[in-house]
């Protein structure tokens, strides 16, 4: 973080600065609202949470080097100054959207259903064979994480690369608020948060927020091969640029060549320029990524040739569809999230894989009133794609365990266990050497665990 005064944070969340003068005007070096973070010249923000009031911090915070502490109830032995608010969540959203306006950097905003995080990571790698990029952190990309990769950026960095996820109505317009992003990247609108935002014009409506705020002359990157994106080619405040393996895309892929677990090799195409790129992670919608990463590395001035070289950089990140070599088996950690649309193209993935292949799947969240069908739709996808084993994990994922065996001519074996703890009791019953498996979930299952398992 650079150059923010007591008194800049203060006026920016409308806060009272309660301190000596000579203080107001010191700068922080960062702000954090884990207290375990705190280093010095830090800003402590005493979030109050559903187990935790970081308020019971704040005297520790100084001890720590923390230079002041935002707090909404005053401490009782303040050994340093404090700035008092009525929420520190919604100051944090202000003093970042503050702070973002004194950035005079591109920002890319990353949103969609699905592949928010993967594309991320390879507009990330593209852009820096040219650029020095901040970006989002794991999946700090609601509006807690939003603000902390904000006040992450430093002097030294050019271009940020932000992840935007949501689940209701209003956050993304909040989040446009503290972004403000130069470039929009839409990645797909899927089956996801359908319990708030009911159908998939829901999703549109409520993603389509990010440009409420978006910079004038905003370039939209949009999966030109998504039905419900294409629409938006007539929105006022944008620029569209579509991508995706359809010749009439601004930029497209062909030739493209599905080398399963080892990647994919593919011609990119824009006007009479084509260039043919080895993408290093698996998956058909990696061809996707790679399109969108190539279109904002154009918009900010990369070479084809630099953006190839970003390509074929990209490094798999934890419970993102990494491949990981363990104990004579082949792991496909992809258990950070789930939804129907990423479900279906791990398995892809999967069964593209030599030897038996197995499918450990766990619940998937926020499916609205249609979850059990989604699931049941699931299993039908995976006991006809050539999966060996599907082991379904979980309450809803006994409609997936129904679905599986609802395909008549299948050779999946399918089982069922209510709990991850039952799975992993039984994990090493069903798994054996020279497997290829592929570990999937929403994230409150927990499924992390069981790759570790695995690992042993």
């Amino acid at each position: 973080m650079k150059n923010m005064s007591l008194e800049q944070i203060a006026k920016a969340c409308n806060g009272l600065y309660v301190g000596s003068e000579n203080e107001k005007i010191s700068c922080v070096s960062g702000i954090t609202l884990d207290s375990r973070k705190i280093e010095n010249g830090s800003l402590f923000v005493a979030i109050k949470g559903e187990r935790v009031d970081g308020h019971t911090f704040v005297e520790g915070a100084y001890e720590k080097g923390a230079v002041c502490c935002l707090v909404e109830d005053a401490p009782e032995h303040a050994n340093g100054p404090y700035i008092k608010v009525d929420s520190c969540t919604q100051a944090i959203k202000e003093i970042a959207e503050y702070y973002r306006q004194t950035l005079d950097i591109k920002v890319v905003g990353i949103t969609g259903s699905v592949g928010k995080t993967s594309t991320k990571e390879m507009i990330a790698s593209i852009l820096e064979q040219k650029y020095k990029v901040q970006k989002t952190q794991g999946n700090f990309n609601n509006e807690i994480g939003v603000p902390i990769t904000i006040f992450s950026i430093e002097e030294e960095h050019e271009v940020a690369v932000l992840e935007m996820g949501i689940s209701d109505f209003g956050e993304m317009h909040r989040l446009s608020k503290m972004v403000r992003p130069d470039i929009v990247v839409m990645t797909n609108i899927g089956l996801c948060h359908l319990e708030n935002l009911h159908s998939r014009d829901g999703i549109l409506k409520a993603k389509s927020e990010i440009y409420d705020f978006a910079r004038e002359n905003c370039v939209a990157v949009l999966n030109g091969d998504d039905d419900k994106l294409v629409t938006l080619k007539d929105h006022k405040r944008i620029c569209p640029k579509f991508y995706g393996l359809e010749t009439g895309n601004d930029i497209y892929a062909v030739n493209v060549v599905d080398k399963g677990l080892e990647g994919i090799q593919c011609d990119i195409c824009i006007g009479n320029e084509k260039v043919n790129v080895w993408i290093p992670i698996p998956g058909m919608h990696m061809v996707y990524n790679a399109l969108a990463g190539a279109q904002v590395g154009l918009q900010l001035g990369l070479a084809m040739e630099e953006i190839k070289a970003g390509i074929e950089a990209l490094k798999p990140t934890g419970g993102r569809n990494n491949i990981l070599n363990v104990n004579n088996k082949t792991v496909i950690d992809d258990c950070y999230n789930a939804n129907p649309v990423s479900m279906r193209s791990s398995l892809d993935v999967l069964a593209k894989a030599t030897g038996r292949k197995v499918a450990i799947l766990g619940d998937m969240g926020e499916l609205g009133t249609d979850e059990k069908q989604l699931h049941y739709g699931v299993g039908e996808y995976a006991a006809s794609h050539n999966i060996d084993v599907l082991a379904c994990v979980g309450t809803l994922c006994e409609e997936m365990k129904k679905g599986a065996e609802a395909v008549s001519d299948s050779r999946t074996k399918v089982m069922y266990f209510a709990t991850r703890e039952e799975l992993l009791e039984k994990l090493y019953g069903f798994v054996e050497e020279g497997d290829t498996i592929l570990v999937k979930a929403s994230h409150f299952m927990k499924f992390e665990q069981v790759v570790e398992e695995l690992k042993k």
